[in-house]
């Protein structure tokens, strides 16, 4: 597992295919606004039936995480001014974590396959997103 950080801050989180681990693994620490872990057990481990409870959580930012089902891209990270900090190529199997500054993506492959998750609620995209150009 690789962290990206700048000024202290956790821009990306990288997990690889290769970094998976028995049992139940927590991605991220537990002040992000999003968690990610991972799960790995054999066949007949039984988890407790559970019903979240409701509580009042204050997220004042989106995070995301995308996993690679099929293909390949090209992640470029920058800081919460918008300067450029580094690139990284997601794999099939790979999954990243978004905290904070900023982060675009290129496609590398035809039929790359990916999955988004994020805190919500989801407002627009005006709201929720400054874009900005990079190349």
């Amino acid at each position: 597992m690789e962290i990206i950080k700048n000024n202290g801050q956790i821009i990306s989180i990288i997990y690889r295919d290769s970094d998976w681990v028995k049992g139940l693994n927590f991605i991220t620490p537990d002040e992000l606004f999003v968690q990610v872990g991972s799960w790995w057990y054999d066949k007949g481990k039984k988890l407790d039936a559970h019903v979240h409870k409701e509580f009042d959580r204050s997220a004042s930012r989106t995070q995301e995480s995308i996993y690679i089902k099929q293909g390949s891209l090209k992640v470029s990270v920058f800081t919460e001014e918008e300067s450029f900090l580094q690139d990284y190529i997601l794999y099939a199997g790979d999954l990243a974590v978004f905290a904070y500054g900023g982060h675009g993506y290129e496609i590398l492959e035809n039929n790359t396959k990916v999955i988004e998750s994020k805190n919500g609620p989801f407002f627009n995209v005006d709201d929720d997103k400054n874009k900005f150009k990079y190349e």
